[in-house]
């Protein structure tokens, strides 16, 4: 019972930590990437936030995750390896496509504020290629809600 409490929980953690650590470098990556804008074109200022606060999604996906899995974990009397092993993989899952997903949105969406500081009308594309990487940490939360659906 200790053994897969602990693997929950290391899982649960995983998750939270992984994809709020990809969200952290993400909004910091397009951040960086505002602040060389605002010397080129300052009012596009809003434009380039809305761009810049979008890698901060996957660290949302985590901690809702959390809330699913602590939820389900409060709800079992006892814990079994399959369930201790399945809230692990779960936070793995979800906490390495969300960081990495935030990683990369961060760079789509920096490339786009460097597009529009420099003159170019692409806030549009923008968005929808930045909802690329987005699907797929979609996709892993979604995977985190079934597989708690099944403890």
């Amino acid at each position: 019972m200790i053994a897969e409490l602990i693997a929950a929980y290391t899982g649960i953690g995983l998750m939270i930590g992984l994809s709020g650590s990809g969200s952290a470098i993400g909004v910091s990556i397009a951040g960086k990437t505002t602040i060389g804008a605002l010397k080129k074109k300052p009012e596009a200022f809003g434009t380039y936030m809305l761009l810049s606060a979008l890698p901060g999604s996957q660290g949302l996906y985590g901690f809702a995750g959390f809330f699913i899995l602590n939820s389900k974990l409060q709800t079992l009397t006892a814990i079994t390896p399959f369930q201790g092993a399945s809230v692990l993989a779960a936070g793995l899952a979800l906490g390495l496509v969300g960081y990495y997903s935030a990683v990369k949105q961060g760079e789509v969406v920096a490339q786009g504020i460097e597009g529009i500081a420099s003159g170019y009308d692409v806030f549009g594309k923008t968005m929808v290629l930045a909802v690329f990487p987005e699907l797929f940490a979609i996709i892993a939360f979604a995977a985190t809600f079934l597989i708690s659906a099944g403890l």
